[in-house]
């Protein structure tokens, strides 16, 4: 499956045409996101490859983002993937709420591709070890992207943006439904 995520439209970003994310489900209890940006990936400020960590704060740079979540409750898990491979996993009691590292999560396999017109960065996630959410109701994701240019200007991607200010927690930005199994 593919869903392009979108500009938030107080954003520009010159240097980037698109950002796609492919979802794949090889097994029960995975998921694998592959996002694709395409543009003057040189334009792009991306640090560079690294051993894959565990670090705080990547959002204040070019960072892929996830959202795990599921009606039957308000505990949602955040995912966050540099291109340099490092990576952090959280876990919120509601929105924006008790905020917490999720260390039970093993760490995400990471590979980054880049070539000058398209970047890609692909995380593999354990589905299976979210133990805050219940495996008998449907789930829904949200995916998003900060994206920041040489020159230092930051834009914000996803697959829908609430009014306002760019909010990736914001329920409205879970967009795609999946069955956690």
């Amino acid at each position: 499956m593919r869903l392009a995520l979108r500009l938030h439209p107080d954003s520009l970003c010159p240097a980037v045409t698109e950002i796609d994310v492919r979802i794949a489900r090889p097994h029960t209890g995975r998921l694998v996101l592959s996002y694709v940006v395409t543009g003057k990936i040189a334009e792009l400020s991306l640090p560079p490859v690294t051993s894959p960590a565990r670090a705080e704060e990547l959002w204040q740079h070019t960072c892929f983002e996830a959202f795990v979540h599921c009606s039957a409750g308000d505990v949602y898990y955040e995912f966050n993937f540099a291109p340099s491979t490092k990576w952090t996993t959280y876990q919120f009691d509601g929105y924006r709420s008790g905020m917490r590292e999720a260390r039970d999560i093993s760490a995400p396999a990471i590979a980054v591709q880049a070539s000058p017109d398209v970047l890609t960065v692909q995380a593999s996630l354990a589905l299976d070890q979210l133990s805050g959410l219940p495996r008998d109701v449907r789930w829904r994701l949200g995916l998003s992207a900060l994206i920041e240019e040489t020159g230092g200007r930051i834009s914000y991607w996803a697959l829908t943006h609430p009014p306002g200010k760019p909010d990736f927690h914001h329920p409205d930005c879970f967009a795609h439904e999946f069955s956690p199994t």
